[in-house]
């Protein structure tokens, strides 16, 4: 079982950052920053040893990749962000590719949503820091170039001779088909026999208004995917708001001093074993592209959104170990594919970390590790 944890970069710093956020600014501040908004609440999490390391240092990258294969860790699902030529937090990525010697699996997914001050914009609409021109047919051509020799190295994931192509919200380009049928092309001309295309997005998965035939793969984004699919309300109006998404995203900058608001006073809270047996009851649907199934350790965005954030409750490893074994039995049973996608090797701010820390130690990736092993030798 290729087991895939999403890696995010933003750990070390970079002069939009700098700029947007103030000095030095990485997601170590947000983490540091943060602080128990309700009774048993687990902030500020802490890297063990006080590990809040910098990306910018090869010696952490391998350090992480060494982690994630002495447990079982196949592979990483890196974010990498283009901004028609303008990268941003590129530098793992890049850095990966320039050592051929770090033992790591990956591939790309192009978080292709704009950069907003979201986090900080709790009375009026998120101000746009970066956005896309996805219409740029000639920006197409450029990505896929920077992309290739990303795709040509002997460790980026592949199947049957097609680097993995992951997309976070392919629905918000408007000319996709043409866009995925030149990379295909190019990929071609470059001695692939195409590209895999898989789609991230939860909100992806549940916007009926695009091809989603395109694509060979969906991810089970959780806890967002589990959320939205037990929403039933969401399952009939979702569509048709998603379908009117630029116009909704043009309806944001409307300062939400017009709109009626209600202040937020108390964290949201979720409970884990529940979420976690309704994930388990997920089965993929016979038309479409083939799903992907994905596994969460605990997600709480409260460092970034404070009172308005979201938490789980009831998180141990012992429960994840368990649930985490419930999955791999369901993806041999039901999804016809040997992925399993994770939230997440280090998205320390959302609460979804697979690194050590000082209260669980190792334990998430022990139960991956141990897991893994137990499986194999049934």
């Amino acid at each position: 079982m290729k087991v895939i944890p999403v890696y995010l970069p933003q750990f070390h710093t970079i002069p939009e950052n700098d700029e947007w956020w103030g000095k030095g600014f990485t997601e170590w501040v947000n983490v540091r920053n943060a602080r128990p908004l309700f009774e048993g609440h687990n902030q500020p999490r802490v890297p063990l040893n006080d590990n809040y390391y910098d990306l910018n240092d090869v010696e952490t990258l391998k350090w992480q990749c060494k982690l994630a294969r002495e447990h079982g860790i196949y592979g990483f699902c890196m974010y990498h962000y283009w901004f028609n030529g303008h990268l941003l937090l590129e530098k793992p990525m890049e850095m990966l590719l320039a050592h051929p010697e770090i033992d790591i699996k990956y591939c790309i997914s192009w978080a292709n949503h704009d950069w907003t001050d979201g986090w900080k914009a709790s009375n009026r609409a998120p101000k746009i820091l970066i956005s896309h021109n996805f219409d740029d047919e000639q920006d197409w051509v450029n990505h896929f170039n920077y992309m290739l020799p990303f795709f040509k190295d002997p460790r980026y994931i592949s199947e049957n001779n097609k680097p993995l192509m992951v997309i976070y919200i392919p629905n918000l380009i408007r000319k996709l088909k043409k866009m995925l049928a030149l990379w295909t092309r190019m990929a071609k001309e470059a001695g692939f026999d195409g590209l895999t295309y898989v789609y991230q997005s939860a909100a992806s998965s549940f916007d009926n208004s695009w091809d989603h035939s395109l694509f060979d793969y969906g991810v089970e984004m959780n806890p967002g995917y589990v959320g939205l699919a037990f929403r039933e309300k969401n399952r009939s109006f979702f569509p048709k708001l998603m379908k009117y998404s630029r116009e909704i995203k043009r309806l944001l900058h409307i300062r939400r001093s017009l709109l009626p608001q209600k202040a937020v006073t108390e964290v949201g809270k979720a409970d884990y074993d529940e979420t976690w047996r309704r994930i388990l009851s997920l089965r993929p649907a016979s038309d479409g592209p083939k799903m992907i199934p994905c596994a969460f350790t605990d997600w709480d965005n409260t460092p970034r959104h404070k009172e308005r954030g979201y938490a789980y409750q009831g998180v141990t490893t012992g429960k994840f170990k368990k649930y985490f074994g419930e999955l791999l039995a369901n993806t041999k049973s039901f999804y016809d594919t040997d992925m399993v996608f994770v939230f997440a090797w280090n998205e320390w701010a959302e609460g979804g970390y697979l690194e050590p820390d000082k209260k669980y130690g190792y334990g998430f990736l022990e139960a991956i590790r141990d897991t893994l092993k137990e499986q194999k030798d049934e």
